[in-house]
């Protein structure tokens, strides 16, 4: 199902996106090299699925569509229909995202959506009698409903073949096999859910259309992927990007270089969004209007469309904001990662470094001195997956948060995925790093962060309303800091004390010829406990920053300890709760090591205008005529970046219903500075968030355990 009839759309002419090309420049030889050691490369990572595994995924496919045409059989015989009608009714199935486009690996799951009549309910039937069915089946296996999610999904596996499945119910009586859910109609009469479950189809399907080769695009794709997997920053979940927006990122570069290898567009893909002047849109096309009067991402009429981040908007109709899960911190982090995988590739095009080095696994677990590790258990399996699935779904909630009672001063970095612990049953930890905010000083007459209040609001007003609760299903959010994360987060359960691997970032401060890729938030111990040399004193000093309240500490347990029984409402514990600011000047610590980017702002009167983030790449048209030498691509991103700087304004483009493109005169022409002021200073109504009870236990953090660990 993700097989395509050609693989370029250059043929026909047609110009891709909304600007022209920045290069029409084809590939070198060291381009094709390049390329050939990519593919390689990615072929040697374990990517590509067997014939094998292709097969039996097609198999449960086809098992998949006839359970549910049974299912809507049944449903329609139990709703009285007359016999015609029931054996007229039909369901269908049909694949969307990383299957359909054919960049998924070994072991991915796939993305499919159940298209059933206007009888067959979300709630009562889809997520009733069919999840009835599926759990009876021997075959089917950690079955976990999601009724509850902005896209209400049904996960679970079927012959070991992880599903994902949506729910799309229509306005027809009658589903007919030969169905186009890409005409516009299928969209009437339906409701949110419903949209926003049919989109994933429409829009795989018209980013194949949109784009210039669908082979580079596919192996582009798969680097990216990679790439976001390697650096813990794949994860729409935990408020980083989805498979969805690192495809229309890459589909956005393959249109603007439409003659380039996947080596070069890896490369542009980073010099690109490193420029990027957020929260200015990333488009394939013009957003249409439509007909059927749905809502359509617009920040000009729809006030909460101003609070994104980083909008990436889909181009189907009905355009939606594919990342609005980003938050603040997780900006933060990926903008630091385009930076550092520019500098990479820069490096690589001066021969000084390799693939090896763009995709280094990022090593969360030395990054941070201090971590919330927020545990779960539950009584069996079943209950355990359903637990697990609705905390993971909250956890975001907790990092806004903990980022809104801080006012943004804390930088948190959501661990995405979980890890078990073998040696006790049904039983799973999610980690979060914390980081004091660049440029926020002690000098605020703040010397406390006090999250207990935060993080009691997150179980009791996110955690606790789960509406399938069942006794047993235990949460405990606890504080750790690095030297006591627990071993079973490291493969095999052992934890290495020293590393031989020379990191970029150790190898930049060594080679001066490299630029600095500037990564505040990732807090490498060269220096400190992984360092053999004065291990010792400097092991000392950094357990002196953690310092406990000696009133509380007997109330403090080890992250191994079992869960303290509770009442059926779910009991839990909190250990980390208060952050001490020393007076220390954190940015004193870093003199003389690898620079730091320029500080993300998160106050009332300041702007974006300070980040590293250059104006819009997308928002001015493309030079007309251009050579295929660097020199000229440079020159052509130079007059875009340069001509918004003296005051372009950055616009909109919505197509009327009848389907012509043009400027509107209602355009939304505000800058990056209009919507981030919006967004930065989140209300709290003027008041400071109560404090917690003194009874629970106090940790303190130093502000120096918030800084960059390189010394």
């Amino acid at each position: 199902m993700g097989n395509h009839d050609a693989l370029t759309n250059q043929d026909n002419g047609q110009r891709f996106g909304l600007t022209g090309p920045i290069s029409l420049a084809g590939p070198a030889e060291s381009d094709v090299i390049k390329t050939r050691e990519l593919e390689n490369y990615l072929q040697d990572a374990g990517l590509y699925e067997s014939q094998e595994e292709a097969v039996r995924r097609q198999e449960v496919l086809g098992s998949l569509g006839q359970i549910v045409k049974v299912w809507v059989k049944t449903v329609s015989k139990a709703k009285g229909f007359n016999e015609q009608l029931v054996d007229e009714a039909n369901a269908l199935i049909v694949t969307f995202g990383s299957y359909r486009l054919g960049v998924h690996g070994p072991g991915a799951d796939i993305d499919t959506l159940c298209v059933g009549p206007k009888y067959a309910t979300r709630q009562e039937d889809f997520f009733g009698e069919l999840h009835r069915m599926l759990s009876e089946m021997p075959q089917v296996t950690e079955l976990n409903p999601v009724p509850d999610a902005h896209v209400p999904v049904m996960r679970f596996k079927f012959s070991g073949v992880a599903i994902d499945l949506l729910y799309a119910q229509l306005a027809l009586l009658v589903i007919p096999e030969d169905l186009d859910i890409l005409q516009d109609s299928v969209l009437q009469g339906v409701d949110e859910q419903t949209v926003r479950s049919l989109n994933g189809f429409r829009v795989t399907d018209r980013i194949l259309r949109l784009i210039p080769s669908i082979q580079n695009f596919c192996t582009t794709l798969r680097c990216m992927r990679l790439w976001a997997k390697r650096r813990c920053v794949y994860s729409n979940v935990a408020g980083f990007l989805g498979g969805i927006n690192w495809t229309l990122l890459v589909a956005r570069i393959c249109q603007l270089y439409p003659n380039a290898l996947p080596n070069m567009l890896v490369s542009r893909f980073f010099k690109i969004y490193t420029q990027w002047h957020w929260p200015n849109p990333v488009m394939l096309c013009a957003i249409e209007a439509g007909s059927l009067g749905l809502q359509v991402w617009d920040p000009r009429r729809n006030k909460m469309d101003r609070l994104h981040l980083m909008p990436i908007i889909t181009p189907a109709y009905p355009s939606m904001n594919s990342s609005y899960s980003v938050s603040p911190s997780t900006k933060c982090i990926m903008l630091d990662e385009f930076q550092r995988g520019n500098d990479i590739c820069k490096a690589m095009e001066a021969n000084e470094a390799d693939w090896d080095t763009l995709f280094e696994s990022y090593a969360f677990f030395e990054a941070y001195k201090n971590y919330l590790q927020i545990d779960i258990t539950a009584e069996n399996d079943d209950d355990f997956t359903a637990w697990k699935g609705w905390v993971e779904s909250r956890i975001r909630q907790l990092m806004l948060k903990i980022e809104r009672h801080t006012s943004g001063k804390l930088l948190c970095h959501p661990k995405p995925g979980d890890f078990s612990d073998k040696s006790r049953g049904f039983h799973s930890s999610f980690f979060m790093g914390l980081q004091r905010r660049q440029g926020v000083g002690a000098n605020d007459g703040q010397r406390y962060f006090d999250i207990r209040g935060t993080i009691e609001e997150f179980k009791q007003a996110d955690v606790n309303r789960y509406t399938l609760w069942k006794p047993g299903m235990e949460i405990r959010v606890s504080h750790v800091n690095r030297r006591s994360i627990p071993n079973f987060v490291f493969p095999g359960g052992v934890r290495l004390l020293c590393t031989s691997k020379v990191t970029w970032g150790r190898r930049q401060g060594s080679e001066p010829t490299v630029s600095g890729a500037s990564e505040p938030h990732k807090l490498c111990e060269a220096k400190t406990d992984l360092d053999g040399s004065d291990g010792r004193q400097k092991r000392k000093r950094v357990d002196g920053n953690v310092e406990i309240d000696s009133r509380h500490a007997e109330s403090l347990r080890p992250c191994g300890e079992e869960f303290r029984e509770g009442s059926p409402s779910m009991s839990s514990s909190v250990n980390s709760c208060s952050i001490k600011c020393d007076s220390m000047d954190a940015n004193n610590n870093n003199s003389g090591k690898t620079g730091i980017p320029r500080d993300i702002p998160y106050q009332n009167d300041q702007t974006e205008s300070s980040s590293r983030c250059n104006p819009p790449i997308d928002s001015l048209p493309a030079a007309a005529n251009i050579s295929n030498s660097k020199e000229a691509e440079k020159l052509a991103l130079e007059k875009k970046i340069t001509a918004t700087k003296e005051g372009a304004s950055v616009g909109t483009p919505i197509n009327s219903s009848n389907g012509a493109a043009g400027p509107s005169n209602d355009s939304y022409n505000g800058g990056v500075e209009e919507l981030v002021d919006e967004f930065v200073a989140p209300s709290s109504n003027g008041t400071s968030f109560p404090p917690a009870a003194q009874r629970k236990p106090i940790i303190r953090f130093s502000f120096s355990t918030f800084v960059k660990a390189s010394g």
